[in-house]
């Protein structure tokens, strides 16, 4: 797929999605997702609609045998079988609750999505985030002349003044493992690690292509040598749905902010963000402006590998 979106991003025309339509669940709000992929399927030859599940469209409940009594007006089951029927393919974005990740890890609208569906269905993030791993792998071997193998990859924490997602931090970690880079995952402490099925996975990547995945809490040591560094901030898995106990933890970890000092100690390592991104507070000025920044060319990517999953979906 990556070799068929450097050929879109060259100015290959698919006709793949000619007469075809993608349908697109928004349960969470999207800039970069939502417009590449309308105007990826538009390139393609076909078209997208977007639905947001109460705004424009019926609250949705999940779970099998409730009783529909509150708010929401269709259950899944019809929701995914009737997009199914209209549409070619069908995109998914619902973040987690935050509440309780024992739950948030069973990613279960996504799966209910899938389990109904009867065409193929894409994670457009949930607690994982393929789509922007992709553009940011397509991004790194655009800039390391296609060879990743051995590159360090620090994979930093940041603060930010929400708990957020874990899921570009997910699918990061494992890509670039995936893809033999020796990666360093930093973060304050064992609280910010990443839920161990990721973990597993990234190490078990890594040890197939010989190298490692390293998690340090040590600032210097992350930097030093890095060819690459990815910045996300994600809240502490074990204080899920406890905010409040979180919060005076995290206010004490801003100096994890990617700053020029930082980049210096690296051996001239490119940086990015999956965006949206809060400029002096997760990232400094100097460095997000600075020729280092690859940050809008995975956004930009992000288009391309769109419509290679498209294309890749839509093969007989």
């Amino acid at each position: 797929m990556l070799d068929d979106a450097r050929s879109l991003k060259a100015g290959l025309r698919g006709n793949e999605f000619e007469g075809k339509t993608l349908g697109l669940l928004f349960f969470n709000p999207s800039l970069r997702t939502r417009t590449s992929f309308e105007i990826g399927a538009r390139q393609l030859g076909g078209a997208a609609v977007v639905l947001e599940p109460g705004k424009g469209a019926w609250p949705i409940a999940f779970d099998p045998g409730v009783v529909m009594d509150g708010d929401e007006e269709e259950h899944i089951s019809e929701v995914a079988r009737v997009l199914s029927r209209y549409c070619d393919l069908i995109g998914v974005r619902a973040f987690p609750k935050f509440a309780d990740w024992s739950k948030d890890r069973e990613d279960r609208v996504l799966r209910a999505v899938a389990e109904y569906a009867t065409v193929p269905v894409i994670n457009l993030e949930t607690i994982s985030h393929p789509c922007q791993e992709l553009a940011l792998m397509l991004a790194l071997q655009e800039k390391f002349g296609g060879q990743v193998d051995g590159k360090k990859f620090v994979l930093t924490w940041t603060y930010h003044p929400k708990p957020l997602n874990t899921a570009v931090a997910n699918s990061a970690l494992m890509i670039a493992a995936k893809f033999g880079m020796d990666v360093t995952l930093l973060c304050p402490n064992e609280e910010y690690l990443l839920d161990p099925r990721y973990m597993d996975a990234a190490r078990a990547s890594a040890a197939a292509n010989g190298r490692t995945v390293t998690v340090t809490h040590d600032i210097d040591a992350a930097y030093r040598g890095a060819n690459m560094v990815y910045a996300k901030s994600w809240g502490a898995i074990p204080y899920f749905g406890r905010w409040q106990d979180e919060k005076p933890m995290r206010d004490t970890l801003k100096h994890f902010i990617v700053d020029e000092a930082k980049m210096k100690k690296t051996d001239g390592a490119f940086f990015s963000h999956c965006l949206p991104v809060r400029r002096n507070v997760k990232v400094t000025d100097a460095v997000l402006d600075s020729p280092a920044c690859i940050a809008i060319d995975e956004a930009e990517n992000r288009l391309h590998v769109q419509k290679a999953i498209m294309r890749r979906l839509m093969v007989p």
